[in-house]
């Protein structure tokens, strides 16, 4: 295992992927951001805000099962290519449309739905593909805690990078960006020596290639439990992204300016996470690691929903950011280490139904809620509901560490005697 935080980035598949990835994530915050921008400055409400945030992620919800089914089948790293492409092109018809003022909020949730419908074969792909870009399995969690570091990283740069450009030139630029930047990915992706031994080439029945990864989810205490609690998560903490141009103007008074240093700000913190999680040489103690970062997610958003000030607000949103990635990236460590890569694919599907398939009923319950009750009580009991989520785990926990015992030996994460002296001392 090669030493340091970006160990993982000695392998060269792993490298690509890392690059081109960064160079699209940033293209892909910065159309995310300005597509809440635009639906809010379109119609000015705050239930659209939701609509359009279940459509673009119900296909998740709906095909991801089958999406798993159709990973573990195929070959991942042409789904990715595919995917990536078809991505490109959204984010392309967004731009031509917006760029020519014949946008309309149906469109925006036509175009959405169409890439929900990509990110439901392209999530589970990419998750599971992650161990064919890692020669050395030990590195695995790095790796992981790396894309998490991506992620947030552009997270950080593309709502900032989003918000200049809409206040100067508008939303279409911010789509036409977006589409260029997935070249980048494309290039990375074709580059790759993919072995032919890593082409998966499985026939089978796909119903029960499908009831086969349903049945492991449900029947195996760790993933139910994972998977519960990060779609609870999703559901009630995380939809506070769909509210904040709506905290932005109405509760800060502020405008795409306030919003890209909102979304920043969380940013901040999720990428603080990520570096945690990435320095870290093991999986053992993520349950514990998952119990603390919903706790902390929970209390961020809590009090996040009273803050009236926009220094108040960044000062709170690093917690939030930084607890929500930890919580979702210790799932996603512990979800891969603990699956065969037989069934790797269907449970990743599975990760992807929880972490953004259940994210847009959220999106439309928030939605709802904050037009009735306001959004920054909306926020207060999504954090709530985060606490309760923490709470639950932590009881849970000493039976779920018994169950991947047996598995951290096998896989030599963990040693017999150390098994035996944790089992004893736990």
């Amino acid at each position: 295992m090669s030493p340091g935080i970006g160990r993982a980035l000695a392998h060269r598949n792993y490298r690509l992927f890392f690059t081109g990835q960064s160079i699209s994530l940033i293209g892909t915050w910065i159309t995310r951001v300005a597509t809440s921008w635009l639906v809010f400055r379109l119609t000015g409400s705050a239930f659209l805000l939701g609509v359009v945030g279940f459509w673009g992620q119900i296909p998740t919800l709906v095909l991801a099962p089958l999406a798993g089914v159709l990973v573990d089948r195929s070959d991942r790293h042409r789904i990715l290519i595919w995917t990536q492409a078809l991505s490109a092109l959204q984010s392309a018809a967004l731009a031509i449309l917006a760029l020519t003022n014949t946008i309309t909020v149906e469109w925006i949730i036509f175009l959405q739905i169409a890439q929900g419908v990509i990110n439901a074969v392209d999530t589970p792909a990419r998750q599971s593909f992650v161990v064919q870009m890692v020669d050395d399995p030990a590195d695995l969690p790095n790796a992981i805690a790396l894309n998490s570091t991506m992620v947030n990283a552009s997270r950080i740069i593309g709502p900032s990078i989003g918000g200049l450009i809409i206040a100067a030139v508008g939303e279409g630029w911010c789509f036409a960006i977006d589409a260029v930047s997935y070249i980048a990915v494309i290039g990375s992706l074709l580059a790759m020596s993919v072995t032919a031994a890593e082409r998966r080439t499985v026939k089978g029945n796909v119903l029960e290639e499908l009831r086969a990864g349903y049945n492991y989810v449900a029947g195996f205490a760790p993933v139910r439990t994972s998977l519960l609690l990060l779609a609870l998560v999703a559901t009630m903490g995380m939809p506070y992204t769909v509210l904040m141009p709506l905290i932005a103007t109405k509760v800060l008074h502020g405008g795409p300016h306030t919003l890209g240093f909102l979304m920043t700000a969380s940013g901040f913190g999720a990428v603080a996470g990520a570096l945690y999680l990435a320095s870290r040489r093991s999986v053992l103690g993520l349950g514990r690691v998952m119990v603390y970062a919903t706790l902390s997610f929970g209390t961020g958003l809590v009090l996040f929903s009273f803050a009236r000030s926009l220094w108040e607000a960044l000062l709170l949103l690093p917690f939030v950011g930084g607890g929500m990635m930890v919580q979702m990236a210790a799932t996603n460590t512990i979800l891969q280490t603990v699956t065969a890569d037989h069934l790797r694919g269907r449970v990743m599907a599975f990760y992807t139904m929880a972490f953004l398939g259940t994210a847009p009923i959220g999106s439309l319950i928030a939605g709802i809620a904050a037009e009735h009750i306001g959004a920054p009580l909306t926020i207060t009991l999504g954090g709530a509901a985060c606490l309760v989520g923490a709470g639950w785990l932590a009881v849970r926990l000493p039976s779920i560490r018994e169950q991947v015992r047996p598995i951290y030996v096998e896989r030599g994460i963990l040693s017999a005697s150390q098994a035996m002296q944790t089992k004893t001392s736990s």
